[in-house]
């Protein structure tokens, strides 16, 4: 902590990487348009523009979590700085909540009340929200790789617990090992799931070219079981961080809220695969349209 401060919070010194993040964010964002459609003279299917804020995002992120590590290091995250910390990422994990709940929304929309769109005059939304699931779609079997899926993070969870529980009595060996475990298994998860997307997408196994038009199914199913997905990856990278500082001699029984912010929002990834595979895969995937 700088010499002479006579208060509990941190002022942070000047920093560039919101400025250079948010430019490579935008990059990013232009060059994913620019990718699928084409833009400002870039043809479509081009990656480079998309790659090159990809790497801007990337770097922003190392450097800036790189300054956050340091100015823990020099004693800035004072208890009181630590509370705030703490209600960051609980609103943090608040909102990707809602995030999820917008999908579970539309999907329960769907399946529940399907059969009171189908009375509609227009005939666009009567053939769209006439079966469940659309013409075309056969539901992926729950009790096979989602089930998979679904022991397999909740195996991540007690490795994770058990992390933390190891780091909190100095047991930094056992905290080692356990953060490796939970490492393998969220890259196990992110590989069975790219391998039942390949089987939906690619081979066309549940999903036929009749379901090209599958409409908010095919949407909801994907944006919520893909970002789920995009999460776990994030989680994946953030517990590989935490080992990384772990296996640097960072992090003591009393200081660790770097591993903690990133076991709770593990905790959180698991609880909203539980959601999925009980209402996406179990209940509301029961039967495929017809």
């Amino acid at each position: 902590m700088a010499a002479g401060v006579k208060h509990d919070y941190h002022l942070v010194n000047p920093s560039p990487w919101p400025l250079i993040g948010s430019i490579a964010a935008t990059v990013m964002a232009l060059g994913g348009v620019a990718w699928m459609k084409g833009l400002f003279g870039i043809p479509a299917h081009t990656p480079w523009l998309f790659f090159a804020g990809l790497s801007g995002v990337l770097f922003t992120m190392i450097v800036w979590w790189r300054d956050v590590v340091m100015e823990a290091n020099q004693g800035d995250h004072t208890p009181v700085v630590s509370i705030g910390l703490r209600y960051g990422m609980i609103l943090f994990i608040a909102s990707e909540v809602m995030f999820f709940v917008a999908w579970f929304w539309i999907f329960f929309e769907m399946a529940l009340f399907h059969h009171v769109r189908a009375i509609s005059s227009i005939d666009e939304v009567k053939a769209a929200w006439a079966t469940w699931p659309p013409h075309g779609v056969e539901t992926v079997p729950a009790f096979q790789l989602p089930l998979v899926n679904t022991l397999t993070l909740l195996l991540s969870g007690t490795t994770v617990t058990w992390a933390h529980h190891a780091l909190q009595v100095g047991d930094r060996k056992g905290a080692k090992i356990g953060l490796f475990l939970t490492i393998c298994l969220g890259v196990l998860f992110t590989s069975i799931q790219a391998y039942e997307y390949n089987h939906i997408i690619v081979a066309k196994e549940f999903f036929s070219e009749e379901a090209a038009n599958s409409g908010l199914y095919g949407s909801s199913f994907f944006m919520a079981t893909g970002f789920h997905g995009f999460h776990v990856l994030i989680g994946t990278i953030f517990l590989a961080v935490c080992l990384i500082r772990l296996l640097g001699g960072g992090f003591t029984p009393q200081k660790h809220f770097g591993f903690e912010a990133a076991a709770w929002y593990w905790h959180f990834v698991d609880v909203v695969w539980l959601f999925l595979f009980a209402f996406i895969y179990v209940i509301f995937g029961a039967h495929g349209g017809a």
